[in-house]
This record gives C-alpha cells, structure tokens and sequence, in this order.
C-alpha cells in the first residue's frame, strides 16, 4: 500500500529526546524492577539498589557509557575506602572484568551486608584470622 504523503516523511526524533520522554530510569538486569536514574550519595547511577546488579557499561570513568561490552555484573564483594565509604565490586558475567562502584544513599542494606560477611560463611577460612585483622 502506498503511502498517502509521500513528500512529507516524518523525521525521525534525537536519541536524547526519546530518552527524556522515556523518564530517567532504567530496568535491573537481575530483578528486572524499574530503577530512577537520581540517587541519594553519588552522581552516577550504576547499579540496582534492590539487587545490586550492574551493567557493564563504564569503561574508565563513572558515567563514560562507553564499555563496548555491555554484559551483567554480579555484586561480588564489598570494600572500605579509608575514609569510610563503601564500594562494591561488581564481576562482570561477559568479559570477566572487575569494577568499584560507590553504595547509594537508598542501596538495599540487608543485601549489602549479606555480602560483606560472606568471607564468615566461608568454612576454609578460619573466622580467627579474620577477626585478628
């Protein structure tokens, strides 16, 4: 069927207008809840706060979306700046790569601390040595 106004074509809209319009949130790869864009404590939203998972999607700077590899990450520990804040450091299901990511202010804690004392569930490790640390 041809089309009624063949001169007058719609043009097609800016990638950054249908991202607008869409809202500023983006689907968890692992739980797949909607998540906003906007949290409390960081710049960057990386990462769900119900689940912890990322996307590989930063490749040297928080926020650069340039990483071509674009694979899940699994929260797989949890570190200590010495200033106290915490990061998590996501494993990337894809390429294998490895990632620090600072916690939001509204991350889920129970999760947070379910992985920070996994290494105590660990039966190899005797829990003196790390209680001597």
């Amino acid at each position: 069927m041809p089309r009624r106004n063949p001169g007058r074509a719609r043009p097609q809209q800016p990638k950054a207008v249908q991202r607008a319009e869409r809202g500023d949130a983006f689907r968890c790869v692992g739980c797949r809840l909607d998540v906003p864009m906007d949290a409390p404590g960081t710049a960057h939203r990386n990462h769900c706060p119900h689940c912890l998972t990322s996307l590989h999607v930063d490749h040297r700077i928080p926020g650069d979306r340039r990483a071509g590899c674009r694979g899940p990450m699994a929260a797989l520990s949890v570190t200590v700046r010495p200033d106290g804040e915490w990061l998590i450091i996501h494993h990337c299901q894809a390429c294998g790569g490895l990632s620090a990511n600072r916690i939001a202010g509204d991350d889920n804690a129970l999760a947070l601390l379910r992985i920070a004392v996994r290494p105590l569930s660990d039966s190899r490790l005797p829990v003196s040595a790390l209680l001597a640390l």
